[in-house]
């Protein structure tokens, strides 16, 4: 093994590193019910990409599919009696892991045709279009963290949540309800995507002593983005998509129907609409800060 690598270039050592990794990843999750096979013929190019565009990278996305997986489990029975399109485990498919992926795909591919795959420091001084790709990632992942660790986790809260346009208490399971447990959770969820792209970049890269303390602020950064993010996400939800309780399985459901109440937004956007939106708007105001601030 260890003469194969050697005849290997870096590229070519982490497009198959990638590749195992992934494929060992989609059949332990395949089996857990984490995603079904749709998402795997998805997840696992997402991944290779990634992974080519730079080691910082590919952890942010295993670091947002497994807390983001775990922290779905969590008080699963629970669950089940609140969400009317509850799947043991998440389950989630193809559209899914493309809405919460799609777009820092794109940038990750821009980014390795740039740098060849190696790992920039964040410093405006010398690019700002790098910089600004970079913190479009990282804005990426904090919003898809805040928000499934906001909904999943705030949706056990005691308390009943509040629609976020009104203040007024709704049912839980409501589009764009928020509580002050799931909003702590957004923050912490965008701040755990800041340390792993801190923390790895401390090893993979080689910043000036001028830069180099500064990448210490895309933790702040994330976490403000894992915040925001979630916010616009539950704003887009109370106003964009469809809220209404049905009598009959006395859940709130997202679609209108006979037996349907409106309680809030319209059929305009789907959960995967509204997570896209949010996604593109949190990596493009985290893209141009980022080119302020570094």
């Amino acid at each position: 093994m260890g003469i194969f690598f050697f005849w290997m270039d870096s590229f070519q050592i982490r497009f198959f590193v990638s590749v195992v990794i992934s494929v060992l990843i989609a059949i332990t999750s395949v089996k857990r019910k984490s995603v079904d096979f749709s998402a795997v013929f998805v997840g696992i190019p997402v991944f290779i990409a990634h992974m080519i565009a730079g080691y910082r990278f590919a952890i942010l996305v295993l670091v947002f599919f497994f807390t983001s997986s775990k922290v779905t489990r969590v008080g699963e029975e629970k669950k089940r009696s609140i969400e009317a399109d509850f799947k043991k485990g998440g389950q989630r498919n193809w559209k899914q892991v493309l809405a919460n992926s799609g777009i820092a795909t794109v940038l990750a591919i821009t980014i390795a045709s740039i740098t060849g795959g190696e790992d920039r420091c964040l410093d405006a001084t010398n690019s700002k279009l790098i910089t600004g790709l970079i913190g479009g990632i990282v804005g990426h992942y904090a919003c898809s963290n805040g928000d499934t660790w906001s909904s999943e986790l705030g949706i056990l809260s005691n308390s009943h949540p509040r629609l976020i346009t009104t203040f007024k208490k709704v049912k839980k399971g409501t589009n764009g309800g928020v509580t002050i447990s799931g909003l702590a959770a957004a923050v912490a969820a965008g701040c755990a995507i800041g340390l792993a792209f801190v923390g790895v970049g401390f090893v993979t890269t080689n910043c000036e002593a001028r830069v180099a303390r500064r990448q210490m602020l895309m933790i702040p950064l994330a976490t403000f983005s894992g915040l925001f993010g979630s916010l616009i996400d539950s704003f887009l939800g109370a106003t964009l998509q469809y809220s209404g309780y049905c009598s009959m399985h006395k859940k709130v459901v997202g679609k209108s129907g006979p037996m349907v109440v409106k309680i809030s937004g319209r059929e305009i956007l789907d959960n995967n609409g509204v997570n896209v939106v949010s996604i593109l708007l949190t990596t493009i105001l985290t893209g141009v800060l980022c080119t302020y601030i570094f």
